[in-house]
């Protein structure tokens, strides 16, 4: 049944669910159509059974910002009805499409009724609105957050506790000072009430920046510590392999727990999220939905295979969207200082060719390296200038840039020649750094990555791995530093190993380059598995087809049986033989085959 594959009717069984059924309205809608408006009175609560439908709110500059695209076996107009406001969103069918509707009185008497499906609506509506008020720019355009969840609010309370009583420390020398007249406790009191609230300000944002998503292509960790750590660890939707639940009997009591998402590689944590059995619904749904997905693609495949061998026209399908790219922030690029802008083009850190792309460490990797050279370089050039004008600003004519020896030849001044010869030592180590720095590259093309290390005049280390053997990514930037230059360490999981593409810019990005290729290998990997079984058993169905009036004939028994027996002459009976009884050749079970094939 449809209704009990919705994690919104988790605990009813087949005879609630049934008489649910009855009271839903088929409503086919065409592309096009636009289903409610924005700031409409909510009639009822849809589901879409077939097609697609995008949500949509006001923009100021685009006219209109789609938020979400909902596919079948999602639904939408609950938020409305439960909090008895008007629409707050736009949907508009973008395929021709069916729609399950239930009215308003049949939605409130359903709630009403059952009181074990009101949590299941308020996680997904906590959800939308935190989804709504969020925009994470490394979303594919048809991605859809179907699960978003900060960690519960005893965690934020429990983050707030030191910077509370510290509080009341700093706030008893401002009430000491008054007593005693005293201006010194009153300002140390007054100084660490501001500090503290500070710290219980970034405390606060520290746990507003951590997000669990679950969207319909992958699973979503995002951590930040502001100014100090940034992380973001996902795994494919395909990878999980199962999600359950733990809580302890103060979780119990607060309706909160931890989610576990465990993966091919280890486990994703939700710890502490609100209502964790609906959230682990939500999860265990979509994930199942994916594998449906992808098994009615294998048959769309076959099915596809068989028209082109009957010479039928094939339907146009639409394309998996592969993860993102993350789009360049031009407004970004724009205020960025020439300084830095200067030498983004001198120190290229990602070179794109066709489908290749290589990146380099960021350049404070080589500054952080090369330092000391250059130092000298400009502690070198400083001297350098310094000593010629003191030459140029000297009354002595034998003191010049450049003078006649004894043996009558110009010579350079002593000084300078020396500090050249420095010169050619210092840039030789430059070199030797720099060479070392653009040796280190990263690379991913549509079938491989690559870490290769190479040493000038040394050693050259090289790792790969197949594109399609990647399990799981995260990234982390960790520090002021890599956060204010946005750099820093993409993980890789391939099997049971793990590589690194270590100090990268932008490495939200770069993850992002990574998945999209892995996407697209694993969907062309797909489509070409079993291409030649697929072709050979397309070519018998069609064979089978195009014969059928040939097959279909009633057969008649040749007159001397023996003399057309290809068995008579070795003088052995056919039941003696290992055919299979009445399972062999020309038994009923073939009938039964061939006009099954026939049906299809």
């Amino acid at each position: 049944m449809f209704l009990d594959k919705i994690h919104l009717f988790n605990g009813l069984d087949q005879d609630q669910l049934a008489g649910i059924a009855a009271k839903l309205e088929e409503r086919e809608v065409s592309a096009g159509k636009e289903i409610f408006k924005r700031g409409s009175k909510p009639d009822g609560f849809y589901m879409v059974f077939k097609g697609k439908v995008k949500v949509t709110v006001p923009d100021s500059e685009k006219g209109e910002r789609q938020i979400g695209v909902l596919y079948g076996g999602d639904y939408f107009g609950e938020e409305a009805l439960f909090e008895n406001r008007d629409r707050s969103a736009t949907v508009t069918a973008v395929d021709a499409g069916i729609l399950l509707f239930l009215s308003r009185a049949h939605f409130d008497a359903l709630i009403n009724k059952y009181e074990i499906l009101r949590p299941n609506f308020q996680v997904s509506i906590k959800s939308r609105k935190l989804a709504r008020s969020i925009r994470f720019k490394w979303l594919g355009k048809n991605e859809v957050i179907y699960f978003i969840a900060r960690r519960h609010r005893i965690r934020l309370l429990q983050a707030l506790l030191a910077p509370f009583f510290s509080m009341l420390g700093g706030l008893a020398l401002v009430g000491l000072g008054f007593f005693l007249r005293s201006a010194i406790p009153q300002a140390v009191g007054w100084a660490v009430v501001f500090g503290v609230s500070l710290w219980g300000i970034w405390r606060a944002i520290d746990w507003s920046n951590d997000y669990y998503i679950v969207t319909n292509q992958r699973v979503i960790w995002l951590e930040k510590v502001l100014f100090l750590h940034d992380s973001r660890e996902e795994a494919p939707l395909g990878t999980i392999l199962s999600v359950g639940v733990e809580t302890d009997q103060l979780g119990r009591i607060l309706k909160y727990g931890n989610v576990i998402v465990r993966t091919f590689v280890g486990k994703l944590e939700f710890d502490h999220v609100d209502h964790p059995t609906q959230a682990a619904d939500m999860i265990r749904e979509y994930w199942e939905r994916t594998k449906a997905i992808t098994t009615r693609s294998q048959m769309d495949v076959m099915k596809d295979t068989i028209k082109q061998k009957l010479g039928l026209p094939l339907p146009k399908r639409q394309q998996v969207e592969l993860s993102p790219v993350v789009p360049v922030d031009e407004e970004k690029v724009q205020k960025a200082p020439l300084w830095l802008l200067a030498l983004s083009n001198v120190f290229q850190l990602r070179i794109e060719d066709g489908g290749k792309v290589t990146y380099h460490k960021h350049w404070i990797v080589l500054f952080r390296q090369a330092w000391k050279p250059l130092g000298l370089f400009l502690l070198n050039l400083f001297l350098s200038g310094w000593r010629v004008y003191l030459l140029a600003a000297s009354t002595d004519p034998a003191d010049s840039v450049f003078h006649i020896n004894a043996a009558g030849i110009p010579a350079l001044d002593g000084i300078l020649a020396i500090l050249l010869v420095f010169f050619l030592i210092i840039g030789g180590w430059l070199w030797y750094y720099l060479e070392d720095w653009k040796n280190d590259i990263f690379r991913v093309t549509n079938d491989e990555i690559y870490d290769i290390d190479k040493k000038p005049f040394g050693s050259e280390e090289k790792r790969s791995a197949q594109i399609e053997n990647i399990l799981s990514t995260s990234y982390a930037r960790d520090g002021i530093i890599a956060n204010l230059f946005n750099y820093g360490t993409v993980k890789i999981t391939v099997g049971g190993t793990q590589m690194a593409f270590e100090d990268v810019m932008d490495p939200a990005a770069v993850q992002a380059d990574i998945n999209r290729r892995r996407s697209a290998r694993i969907a062309k990997k797909g489509e070409d598995a079993g291409k030649e079984d697929r072709e050979r058993f397309a070519t018998w169905i069609a064979a089978y087809h195009q014969n059928m009036n040939e097959f279909n004939k009633p057969i008649t028994a040749p007159a001397d049986t023996e003399s057309t027996n290809p068995f008579a002459a070795a003088g052995e009976d056919l039941d003696d033989l290992p055919l299979g009884g009445d399972d062999g050749i020309g038994g009923e079970n073939e009938i039964s085959d061939q006009s099954q094939a026939g049906d299809f």
